[in-house]
């Protein structure tokens, strides 16, 4: 439905919902004593903030969180986000949770949250964090919201602590290079660039020339191979032409000759602490690399 027929329908289930809210309970039963200022019905409409809020809050609290959330090859926690119910990211989809609190993250559902603020809805952006620091940002931006900062603060603390329980690196450090679908690479300042520093390695992509769309040519990966090649996905998993080059048979001789790693998307295609999972067996690599140095 679009046009103004569409926008007269979101209005009407707006006003519908705010003379319903009164008698509304969420999904979880009433809220405990004391909590009442605390949001109890959650939309989330991003995959990132899918898996803080999954995290971070009790279920009966979520009204509803992207389809991603439960699929295994993106979400870093399908288990625990099945069985909640779902959205695509619309306004009428969102209005008809009653939510009292929707997250968002920056791209892609701009005209969804510029409507639910419109209509006076309680929306909080989450940006997408580029390095570790802004992995925490977003936990505690998360916890706030939903007024659960002692779970974002633990959340947080097991996060360094995972991440300082990591031996250092070798002098010099070895090289590594983050290898995706299509042939790109994680560059310098990204988020898997800023996995790779945590775990010990130094990003081989910048020794590379470029294309213009960030691909890494194959020449580039024979004449100069990086100590570590990680792929950012199984080979078989995408049975598309964009794929190919993951199946191409210069891969399979780099792979034989030296390290490699396949680093599911999961782990780190969101800013949340499940990176710290990417970040310990890119770790685990490094650690082999350095023993068969000596």
């Amino acid at each position: 439905m679009r046009g103004p027929a569409s926008l007269f329908f979101v209005l009407l289930l707006a006003a519908i919902a705010v003379a319903a809210r009164g008698s509304a309970v969420p999904a979880g039963g009433a809220p405990q004593l004391g909590d009442e200022t605390k949001p109890h019905r959650i939309v989330s409409l991003d995959l990132c903030t899918d898996q803080l809020l999954v995290e971070l809050v009790e279920r009966g609290r979520i009204a509803a969180v992207t389809h991603l959330a439960a699929d295994p090859a993106v979400s870093a926690i399908p288990d625990k986000a099945r069985g909640i119910p779902i959205t695509h990211g619309v306004a009428e989809d969102v209005l008809r949770y009653d939510p009292d609190l929707v997250l968002a993250g920056p791209f892609g559902v701009s005209a969804t949250v510029d409507l639910l603020r419109r209509l006076g809805r309680n929306v909080v952006v989450v940006q997408q964090p580029q390095d570790l620091d802004g992995v925490r940002l977003s936990v505690r931006a998360v916890a706030a919201a939903i007024g659960e900062g002692a779970n974002g603060e633990a959340l947080v603390a097991d996060f360094d602590r995972r991440l300082s329980a990591l031996a250092a690196p070798a002098d010099p450090p070895a090289t590594a290079v983050i290898y995706q679908i299509g042939g790109t690479v994680s560059g310098p300042g990204s988020l898997a660039d800023a996995a790779l520093a945590a775990a010990g390695f130094r990003n081989m992509s910048a020794a590379y020339r470029l294309t213009r769309g960030g691909q890494v040519p194959l020449e580039s990966l024979v004449a100069e191979p990086p100590d570590l090649l990680v792929l950012a996905s199984n080979a078989e998993e995408y049975r598309t032409a964009l794929a190919d080059n993951l199946r191409h048979p210069i891969i399979r001789l780099l792979r034989g000759r030296g390290a490699s790693l396949e680093l599911p998307w999961r782990y780190w295609l969101c800013g949340t602490p499940h990176i710290a999972d990417a970040i310990e067996q890119l770790a685990q690599a490094r650690a082999g690399i350095e023993a068969r140095r000596r």
